[in-house]
């Protein structure tokens, strides 16, 4: 059964009070700099809101552009404006064009005196900036196959395993495998198409890696989420709920992406991961989850439309899916705005109520701040949070205001378990 979720309005102003997490993401563009939402639908061939939303829950149809070069020149148009005033192209006088910083080649300024102006904050991040861009356009191999690469099994148990360093220690194939990548024919397309100087393979490796890394992230999000509750798939098969699902997680999603867990937990009995949330993006993941367990050293990954709340009254309670041992969720943002922590509030008292090992992440310090006071509130009982040992690797510029200090995805976690112990 599909759950009902609130009905998505068009609005006539820039608002961030949704509960859908892609609305109040992208107006929230305009706060920052006015009218970039819809330099952003008139870059990508878009009409409206509605069909930016299609394309991230890939749906799309008929939005498609002639060759790679038009499309990667699109694409780049929409950072396109002065990062000190937030002028954007349209509102340059006549015969004035914006100028791009040579050193990181991601920020743009409409005069010298802007650039000059901007310096003193520019010049804390640009050389992080730099990397930025070279990432935001090899994430296009994410779409070709390219990425993520294959991964190695593992040589030592999950708990010798605690941060990247262990990880990439039994990885001994990665180096060959990012060379294959950064000299494959995407790669050369790529750069033959950008408009730009193709970096040195070693950035390009570079970057690859903080790509694969971020997907990993997840992944390794989940197995140490299972080991520090002690939720063991070997001894059992377990389920995994992950809760607030975007088209983050789910864009281009395939059934073998959590395959990860298999060699973190050689010889489990089976693990079933569930993708819950309203802006799940279709593809071969959104089918059915589980009613009985599947076969042993198997990871079944499946998807539902829909808030979690739902999920649960529609389908849980229904004995349609099973219950879940652990619940994640990626970047739940309910400290953000108060619509999303509306829509999050009836799953935070669910994973409450039903005493639920949960496992959330967030982008940075602040966040977790934010986050852990809310749960407080809510009188959850958390039993740790802090830094997350396998953060992406990726870091993560805000659109509107790039001179912001970057984050990274899964930086740091929260980790929660029923209410709040009472004295007697």
């Amino acid at each position: 059964m599909t759950s009902q979720i609130p009905a998505l309005t068009q609005p006539d102003t820039p608002r961030t009070d949704s509960v859908f997490s892609i609305l109040s993401g992208f107006y929230s563009l305009d706060s920052g700099v006015p009218g970039l939402s819809q330099v952003i639908l008139d870059k990508l061939n878009m009409k409206d809101y509605g069909e930016y939303r299609a394309a991230v829950e890939g749906k799309a149809e008929g939005i498609s552009f002639r060759n790679y070069k038009e499309m990667f020149k699109k694409m780049e148009e929409t950072f396109e404006f002065c990062t000190s005033c937030n002028r954007l192209p349209a509102r340059l006088a006549e015969g004035q064009t914006l100028k791009r910083c040579v050193k990181c080649l991601n920020v743009y300024y409409c005069t010298k005196e802007c650039q000059r102006k901007d310096w003193p904050l520019h010049k804390k991040v640009c050389k992080m900036l730099r990397l930025v861009a070279i990432d935001r356009l090899v994430e296009w191999l994410m779409f070709t196959g390219d990425l993520p690469l294959p991964t190695a099994k593992w040589s030592k148990p999950a708990a010798e395993v605690k941060n990247w360093d262990d990880w990439l220690g039994m990885q001994e194939d990665l180096a060959p495998r990012l060379d294959a990548a950064s000299s494959g024919a995407n790669m050369a397309t790529l750069w033959k198409n950008v408009g730009r100087p193709r970096p040195a393979d070693s950035d390009l490796q570079a970057s690859l890696w903080r790509i694969q890394s971020e997907f990993l992230s997840r992944v390794l999000a989940v197995g140490t989420a299972l080991r520090h509750f002690g939720l063991d798939p070997r001894a059992k098969p377990l389920t995994v709920h992950i809760a607030g699902a975007s088209h983050n997680e789910t864009m281009g999603a395939r059934p073998t992406d959590y395959d990860e867990l298999n060699n973190m937990f050689p010889g489990h009995q089976g693990i079933e991961v569930v993708l819950v949330g309203p802006e799940v993006a279709d593809g071969p993941v959104t089918r059915p989850p589980l009613r009985s367990f599947g076969p042993r050293q198997r990871v079944y990954v499946s998807a539902h439309k829909g808030l979690y709340h739902h999920f649960w009254e529609d389908v849980v309670e229904k004995e349609e899916a099973a219950k879940p041992d652990l619940v994640v969720g990626f970047h739940p943002g309910f400290h953000a705005n108060q619509g999303l922590l509306e829509g999050w509030l009836p799953t935070l008292l669910l994973l409450r109520d039903y005493d639920i090992p949960s496992f959330f992440t967030v982008f940075s310090e602040a966040e977790l701040e934010a986050s852990l006071h809310i749960l407080q509130e809510l009188e959850m009982h958390v039993r740790d949070s802090g830094t997350n040992p396998f953060s992406a690797q990726k870091p993560e510029q805000r659109h509107s205001s790039p001179n912001k200090a970057p984050v990274y995805c899964n930086s740091h976690y929260v980790r929660f378990q029923g209410s709040l112990p009472r004295a007697d």
